[in-house]
């Protein structure tokens, strides 16, 4: 990773713990979120999947609005994303415990 792609990765988990911190306290069952991203085709690779903890809190969920929350996070870094709903994705501790055995690390390579 060069110097400049570090700084980047170090603002972008920045603004997304305070995107998560945010989430964990309006939303009911918000547990946790992480991202991906290939410097060599950034902005457009970036991708952040937001866990909640059942599929019924996630049924529930304002994905719009944390789709918004994480845009606008993002953008206070200066990332501006065109289209966040194709960057953001959802899932739930409970289809990776029901597909995966619960291992993140299996789950999110696929």
């Amino acid at each position: 990773m060069r110097k400049t792609d570090k700084k980047i990765d170090n603002a972008i988990r920045v603004a997304l713990t305070e995107a998560c911190e945010v989430a964990q306290d309006e939303s009911e069952g918000f547990m946790w979120l992480t991202h991906f991203v290939n410097y060599n085709s950034f902005p457009g690779s970036l991708s952040v999947v937001c866990v909640y903890d059942t599929n019924a809190h996630l049924a529930k969920a304002n994905l719009d609005g944390m789709r918004s929350l994480i845009k606008k996070k993002l953008a206070s870094i200066n990332i501006d994303i065109k289209d966040i709903r194709r960057h953001v994705s959802f899932d739930t501790e409970e289809k990776c415990k029901i597909e995966n055995d619960g291992k993140w690390q299996e789950r999110l390579q696929a």
